[in-house]
Formats: structure tokens, C-alpha cells, sequence
């Protein structure tokens, strides 16, 4: 059974930092791209960030462009998503999943069940 275990949040103070781990477990991890996705309380879940299979292409949402990166590393079946600059409106729970392309991603197209999430909070 495929899991998507998402850590790496916390509460920051706006302006700060944080990364974000998604480990993928029962898949041919290299056959995926890979995306974030998150959601405020009472709004929609949100598309923020994929990456494809062999990480030459990244897509972000226009309000996190500039301030999010997305990585992957193959060896350890993990996604990476740096967040700078972070902003109150940042805050949501941030969930992990996948798809063949970016473009489905983006479309908020998965894959898989989500993960239990986790919970950034950015403080004004």
C-alpha cells in the first residue's frame, strides 16, 4: 500500500523558514512527479508546487513563486519543498502526492490517498 508521509512543519514567524519532507513508500518513486499541495481552514485545497520525474522541470503556483523551491532526492524516495520568505497566508496544511506529469498536478490531479498532512502556521 503506497504512503505519503509528510514533516517538517511548525510555527514560524513571518519571514522565516522552513523545509518540508514527503517520503513516499510502495512506489517506483522515479516513475512519478511529484507534488505539494495545501489547504487553509474553510478554503479548497490548493496546488503549490511539482516537480517531474527526473526533476528537470518545476511549476509553482503564482503565489508561491519566488519564495517555494521543490527538490527530490531518487535515493531516498523523498520530495523536498523549501519555503522562504513565508507569509501568514501561508498557512495551511501542507499534504504531498503524485501523478505521471506536472500538468496533472497542477490540474490537482493525483494519484494516490493523501497522507495525514502537515501543519505550517506563520505568525504575523
Amino acid at each position: 500500500q503506497v504512503r505519503l508521509v509528510e514533516s517538517g512543519g511548525r510555527l514560524v514567524q513571518a519571514g522565516g523558514s522552513l523545509r518540508l519532507s514527503c517520503v513516499v513508500s510502495s512506489i517506483t518513486f522515479n516513475n512519478y512527479a511529484m507534488g505539494w499541495f495545501r489547504q487553509a481552514p474553510g478554503k479548497e485545497r490548493e496546488f503549490v508546487a511539482a516537480i517531474s520525474r527526473n526533476a528537470a522541470t518545476t511549476v509553482y503556483a503564482d503565489s508561491v513563486q519566488g519564495r517555494f523551491t521543490l527538490s527530490r532526492d531518487s535515493a531516498k524516495n523523498t520530495v523536498y519543498l523549501q519555503m522562504n520568505s513565508l507569509r501568514p497566508e501561508d498557512t495551511a496544511v501542507y499534504y504531498c502526492n503524485a501523478h505521471l506529469d506536472t500538468q496533472r498536478l497542477r490540474d490537482r490531479v493525483k494519484i494516490f490517498d493523501w497522507g495525514q498532512g502537515t501543519q505550517v502556521t506563520v505568525s504575523s
